[in-house]
Order: structure tokens, then C-alpha cells, then sequence
């Protein structure tokens, strides 16, 4: 029975889930939510029964003393709420806890029924997994969905995996099924340096999040924590030969793969993010603050186009019939009142595919209109196609 007493009605809420055990590598993804939760001061206002969902052999319930009482915390999944404040303020419900060892349909149903009582718009599950990458480079951050409509508005991957799951990919697909928007962020983690913490693979699930969501998260001493692990990573490396020659290959193998993201697509969106970061009105409650997603960046739903500026026309040789026809022009001193003739276009004679042109003056115009009887199409300019995609994420 799921009882809400003595919660607010809460603004636009979205839900934002992280799960310890094998979908967090590093614990990055539960420590991205317990961040969340201490910046912003979350109140837990529900849990779910312990005896209902696990082991306690294998999740071992833990005792402490408070005020002289020995007291005993269980393993188990709570829920609590933070509000971002600002002149758009948005709610958050932090689902934090542990991978449940058995019924996760009836766990994903109790979760959903918070999520509909509380009138969620969307879930977000973070998760975390070891791969081939290496310390010394941006975390890759991959965004997934099993919706099409949501993996095309929110410039999201749909999910194609295929093989052992855990409680996030099972709770994406109990969304799905239930009708709720979802998304899961998985951030990959060096698998050999995969001891907890890395607050590095924290940091980039969180800058992820503010992209997804169009928020400001605080981070705290979260960044100078990324610097000095990655500081400390390389001091180990650097004292094993084996291990600083397996880094290297893993940095070319990175480097290689990832040289066709080094568009001006890539850069001016990683640009972008980067001054939105920073503008005091950015984020939520700021002035013109769009809506979560990609289509709400501007018009076209392109933002990283809003940065690139308009490539200049490139100067063409006039054609030999163009220069006999500048020759018999007359001069400034013939030109008169009468000089363009009854035959002369009116100024509004000319319709908006010339208008259209955005160039003005006769040389633009014998340029579109040579282009025109020669049957060539304009080039495709290489800043209209598409951002490159992320690579494909884990369920």
C-alpha cells in the first residue's frame, strides 16, 4: 500500500533511480543520486519493505549506536524529494537503494505506482559498467530508451541489447510498458581501476543529467574529487610499465575510434553546453528556460547549429556571355530617370524564391540565375547533417 502523507504536490516531477550492485561499476551511479540528494537537501518521505525484496545474506542489514541505543538499518530502497528552485521550479524524486535480490516485477511495480501517484513525467535510471576505456579521457556517457518517438526528440539511442540484464534495464522496460517516458544513462568505467569510488564517472553521469533535463546541478567539491583521482590513477600507472603501455593502447585505440566525432558538430555542441553552464540565466528558472529535451533547444531542435556561423559565399569567375553583357551596360552618366525602360520589373514583381536569397545586387542574381539553367544542385553543406551518435549502451 503505498501511502504519500505529508507530501507536497510536487512540479513537474521527474524520477531519477540509481541502484547499487551490478549495474553501478565504481559506485558512480548511486553516488550520482546520494549527490543529488545531499546538494539539495532531499527528504526521504517512503521505503520499500526489505523483507519483500531481499536477501539478507547476501545484503546484510547493519548496526549502530544513536544516543546510546544500538539501532539497526536494513538494506532496502528509499524514496525522497528535492525542489529546484528558480522562476521555473521543477521537482525531483531520488529513487536510491540496492539491486533487489528477488520479486523485481512486483519491486518495478511499487515503483511505478510512487511514479504515478506522484505524477511523474518521465524516469531516468542511472547505471554505471566496466569497459575498455581509458582513465585519461572523458568518460563516455551513452543515453538509451526503448521508446523510438523519445530516442528521436531527446537525441537519445534506441536500446538494442541483447543478453543478462539488470534492475535498471528491467525497470526501463516495466516503464515502457506502463506508458512512462524512460531513459537509462550508463557511464563506463575503466575496468581496471574499478574500485569504488570514481567520482569521475560521477561527475560525467551528472553533466549528462543536466543536458537531459536542462538543469544546473552543484557540484560541490566534486570536480577538484574527479581531478584527484584520475591524478592518482596515474601515479599507479606510471609505476607498473605493463600498465602505463596497456593505458597507451587503450588511449590510441579511443582516439582512433572517436576522430570522426571531432566535427564542428561535436565541438560547438560541447561548446555550448559548456557556456550554458555558465550563463547566470541558465538552467532552470532562467529567462526563456526551455523544456526538458532536444526539440526545445531552438528552432530546427538543433543546438549546437545556433553556434555555428554562416559560411560566407565563395567569389566565382563571371562567364564570358556575363562579361559582353556588363560591357554593353551604360555608364553612370547615361543612367537616368527613364533609363530602365517600360520593360523594367516592377519592385515587387520579383516573388520570394528570389527574395529568399538573402544576396543582393546583379552579380548575386546573374550567380543564381547561371546556376539555375545549368541544372547544378547547391552543395550539401557539411554543417547540415546530423550530430554523430554515442555509442551503444548496456540495458
Amino acid at each position: 500500500m503505498i501511502e504519500l502523507e505529508g507530501v507536497p504536490e510536487l512540479i513537474d516531477p521527474i524520477m531519477v533511480a540509481a541502484f547499487e550492485g551490478w549495474n553501478d561499476a565504481g559506485d558512480a551511479a548511486s553516488s550520482a543520486v546520494a549527490h543529488l540528494e545531499q546538494e539539495w537537501k532531499g527528504e526521504v518521505f517512503a521505503a520499500l519493505d526489505a523483507e519483500d525484496y531481499y536477501d539478507f545474506q547476501v545484503n546484510r542489514p547493519t548496526v549502530f549506536m544513536e544516543d546510546g541505543t544500538r539501532k539497526i538499518t536494513w538494506p532496502t530502497t528509499r524514496l525522497s524529494v528535492v525542489r529546484i528552485t528558480g522562476e521555473r521550479p521543477r521537482d525531483l524524486v531520488l529513487v536510491r537503494g540496492i539491486e533487489p535480490s528477488m520479486r523485481w516485477r512486483s519491486f518495478c511495480n511499487e515503483l511505478l505506482g510512487f511514479a504515478h501517484e506522484l505524477g511523474v513525467e518521465m524516469v531516468v535510471v542511472l547505471g554505471a559498467l566496466l569497459g575498455d576505456t581509458p582513465h585519461t579521457r572523458p568518460v563516455p556517457v551513452s543515453g538509451v530508451t526503448s521508446d523510438p518517438d523519445l530516442a528521436r526528440t531527446m537525441d537519445l539511442e534506441e536500446s538494442k541489447y541483447e543478453g543478462p540484464t539488470g534492475i535498471v534495464g528491467i525497470l526501463q522496460e516495466a516503464c515502457t510498458h506502463a506508458g512512462v517516458p524512460a531513459v537509462s544513462l550508463w557511464a563506463a568505467v575503466p575496468h581496471y581501476v574499478s574500485q569504488p569510488p570514481n567520482p569521475k564517472a560521477t561527475l560525467a553521469l551528472l553533466n549528462r543529467l543536466e543536458d537531459l533535463l536542462d538543469l544546473r546541478v552543484p557540484l560541490g567539491e566534486l570536480v577538484e574529487d574527479a581531478r584527484a583521482w584520475q591524478l592518482g590513477v596515474d601515479q599507479l600507472a606510471a609505476e607498473d610499465s605493463e600498465v602505463a603501455e596497456y593505458v597507451q593502447s587503450l588511449e590510441e585505440a579511443r582516439d582512433t575510434a572517436e576522430l570522426p566525432e571531432a566535427s564542428g558538430e561535436a565541438i560547438a555542441r560541447e561548446f555550448e553546453r559548456y557556456l550554458r553552464r555558465r550563463e547566470p540565466g541558465s538552467g532552470p528558472g532562467g529567462p526563456g528556460a526551455p523544456g526538458f529535451g532536444r526539440e526545445a533547444a531552438g528552432p530546427g531542435g538543433d543546438r549546437a547549429r545556433s553556434t555555428r556561423p554562416a559560411r560566407a559565399e565563395e567569389p566565382r569567375e563571371p562567364k564570358p556571355e556575363e562579361k559582353d553583357a556588363e560591357d554593353e551596360q551604360p555608364g553612370p552618366e547615361a543612367a537616368g530617370p527613364d533609363a530602365a525602360g517600360p520593360g523594367a520589373a516592377e519592385p515587387d514583381a520579383a516573388g520570394p524564391e528570389s527574395a529568399g536569397s538573402g544576396s543582393s545586387g546583379s552579380g548575386s542574381s546573374g550567380s543564381a540565375s547561371a546556376s539555375e539553367s545549368s541544372g547544378q544542385k547547391p552543395e550539401r553543406r557539411a554543417d547540415e547533417d546530423g550530430p554523430g551518435e554515442d555509442g551503444p549502451g548496456e540495458d
